[in-house]
């Protein structure tokens, strides 16, 4: 390494090359509204147009709200001997920047084939890499070239220790910069080990087990902003979607995509993306369970199947003319057999039987009139004798329809689930209460769910090229279902930890959940070095995993600062609020959790003591009060967790739900408790 000071000069010229980048963006930025109105006057097809044209007011749209910072982080200098880039060197950024499109870049982009090495190289492998240089710029920098403080340059040829990855003095202040606000990029800090997922091929799904602090949300974001990269128009035509477990969590990784270059990606939640209705009902916990079980697929399929029937069924005449054409009952229900064998989704099953009897008509009407023309089968597909005798057979139905008659009808779901659910459970599903209507039902979350599985039976929904799904551990059998109709055709990046499953059906091993998300051989990766929370921290998470009955590796960390204090107490409210005022006197984000019983009593405290907590969902407070239920995801500089026992307590899961909330800190952590603790 060399330091700072003796490296005056280059840091000026590094300073002045940052002023050129930021002359250089401006230009880009000013150079793309000009495009798209030079775009919007040319002379083309309308539709060539409309594409041109929002093609260029995206590129615009893009630079435009690029979010304030530095241009780049990073440089790298080829030794003369190497191959491609001998003597070259070039410095890497957030996106890249040129002074026109055929000059050599100012800036690469940190996605691009070259800036791989400034993640792989090492002493071991420099990958023709001399020096690896960083940039250390002041915290919370909006870009000003004054802001650029120092750098640090690794000599890779040169030869140095080996045995992993090890942060240097500006890698590791960036790691322990205080977190106030939302969520930041890594991509100035990616690990190797992180850098291989994010450039993971779109065709492969991949699932990364992610001990907390390991940075797997953000080598999750920073995949698709690679994808985006790589594969622009087919993602943009097939679309990426980043699922969150909640609106808190992707309020607080909003800001990660649009940093790096990448707005206008669709952040969201399952049950916003499944919302068919509000949710206005609320079910027990062991029915919600129930309907999350993956039995209830099949109930569903029979349920939604039985109503295909050819009983009663009367031969078809349709008139034609001055003819009348027949197709007996027997080959009726034939055509509806050998398409309900096909197992088509339910709306495509009805039109296929609607087309097949067309053509048998048209068989029996050409042996006497010739060939005929294609309008004669549209007024066929059309006539309402072929259409009644449809509506007998192959009926139309609403998601909608058929759940209400299968939670309020006992016969209609005794026979849907035969052999599947066991009386006692069929009596936990029926509605107390049968609305008038599906229309006045109060559905519930898991019913959506159910209604979204019914909605996929009866036509495939709109997917995605690829999907983000974070906190996937908490997800149920049919919410996987949800997810894998919608990536079909596409690719997932699942994330999450076993460890942190806090959900009443929450997965024990990955081989289960990759099964339902349809994708059962993707490959299973474990990141278990940490660079957020402390070792001193880490360790005493450990100390949970025995009780959790996942088979996870215990996580470790890199970070040897950091703080853990014991706080044994009579007054738990007044300790609370103590260790909050420590905290607070202090720089960072603090975060008071609590088990959600015991919230109303600890805001009573604190705001009695003049602290004032904000709720969990504003970004950045000092000073957050945060149930336990809501802290997975977040994390702050200080944590104060209140009564560990309480928390484990509150839940099924409850020793998971507190290996949670030890494990949001990033720099000190304060447990405070009145009773043993419960590890």
């Amino acid at each position: 390494m060399t330091s700072q000071p003796a490296l005056t000069d280059a840091l000026r010229a590094e300073r002045a090359h940052h002023d050129d980048c930021r002359a250089a963006l401006a230009a880009m930025v000013e150079g793309a509204a000009e495009q798209v109105v030079v775009g919007e006057d040319v002379s083309a097809s309308g539709a060539d147009a409309e594409v041109l044209g929002h093609r260029l007011r995206s590129q615009a749209k893009a630079l435009r709200e690029l979010p304030p910072g530095p241009l780049f982080f990073g440089r790298l200098d080829f030794a003369d001997e190497h191959p491609e880039h001998g003597g070259h060197h070039f410095h890497l950024g957030r996106l890249r920047i040129t002074e026109t499109p055929a000059a050599p870049p100012l800036v690469v982009d940190w996605r691009a084939p070259v800036s791989r090495a400034f993640y792989q190289a090492s002493v071991r492998d420099p990958q023709g890499v001399a020096v690896r240089r960083r940039f250390g710029w002041a915290p919370g920098s909006t870009g000003a070239t004054a802001d650029l403080t120092g750098l640090e340059d690794e000599h890779l040829r040169q030869g140095g220790p080996e045995g992993g990855f090890r942060p240097g003095g500006i890698v590791a202040r960036e790691l322990e910069r205080p977190r106030v606000g939302p969520m930041r990029d890594i991509a100035a800090t990616i690990q190797p080990e992180q850098d291989d997922l994010v450039r993971a091929p779109l065709a492969d799904s991949v699932c990364v087990q992610g001990a907390p602090g390991t940075g797997k949300t953000a080598v999750g974001l920073h995949r698709a902003a690679y994808l985006l990269y790589t594969h622009p128009k087919r993602l943009q035509r097939a679309g990426l979607l980043i699922l969150g477990p909640n609106r808190t969590f992707l309020a607080y990784v909003s800001e990660v995509l649009p940093a790096l270059g990448e707005s206008g990606v669709r952040q969201s939640t399952l049950l916003d993306e499944i919302a068919r209705h509000p949710v206005t009902g609320a079910d027990p916990l062991p029915t919600a369970a129930l309907k999350h079980d993956p039995r209830m697929a099949e109930v569903l399929r029979r349920a939604l199947y039985a109503h295909v029937s050819t009983d009663g069924l009367t031969d078809l005449v349709v008139p034609d003319g001055s003819c009348r054409r027949r197709v007996s009952a027997a080959e009726l229900a034939a055509i509806v057999r050998e398409v309900r064998a096909e197992e088509p989704p339910y709306a495509v099953g009805r039109e296929r039987v609607r087309t097949r009897v067309v053509r048998r008509l048209r068989e029996l009407a050409e042996r006497r009139s010739g060939v005929l023309p294609a309008a004669w089968a549209r007024r066929m597909e059309h006539a309402r004798p072929l259409t009644a005798h449809l509506d007998l057979v192959w009926p139309k139905v609403r998601p909608e329809e058929v759940l209400a008659r299968l939670l309020t009808d006992p016969e209609a779901l005794a026979r849907s689930a035969e052999g599947l659910l066991e009386p006692g459970e069929q009596e936990a599903l029926r509605w107390p209460r049968p609305p008038r209507s599906y229309r006045s039902a109060r559905w519930s979350a898991a019913d959506l769910v159910l209604l979204d599985e019914l909605s996929g039976l009866i036509e495939h929904p709109g997917g995605y090229g690829h999907i983000v799904v974070d906190e996937a551990q908490d997800l149920s059998p049919m919410e996987c279902r949800a997810i894998a109709r919608r990536a079909a055709f596409g690719s997932l990046t699942v994330l999450g930890d076993l460890a942190q499953g806090t959900a009443p059906w929450a997965a024990r091993d990955w081989s289960a959940q990759l099964r339902h998300l349809g994708r059962p051989d993707a490959a299973v990766v474990s990141l278990t070095t940490g660079f957020r929370v402390p070792a001193a921290v880490v360790a005493l998470a450990n100390r949970l995993l025995d009780r959790l009955a996942v088979a996870v590796p215990a996580a470790r960390s890199l970070r040897t600062d950091g703080e853990l204090t014991l706080h044994p107490t009579g007054d738990v409210l007044a300790t609370t609020v103590a260790a909050a005022r420590r905290a607070l006197a202090r720089e960072g984000s603090v975060g008071v959790i609590a088990a959600d019983a015991e919230l109303p009593a600890v805001a009573r405290a604190l705001t009695a003591a003049g602290l004032d907590p904000a709720g969990p969902d504003t970004l950045g407070a000092r000073l957050a009060l945060v149930p336990a239920s809501l802290a997975k995801g977040l994390e702050y500089d200080h944590v104060v967790a209140v009564e560990p026992a309480a928390v484990a307590e509150a839940e099924e899961r409850g020793a998971h739900r507190l290996y949670v909330v030890l494990t949001r800190a990033v720099s000190r952590l304060d447990v405070v408790h009145g009773r043993p603790l419960p590890f």
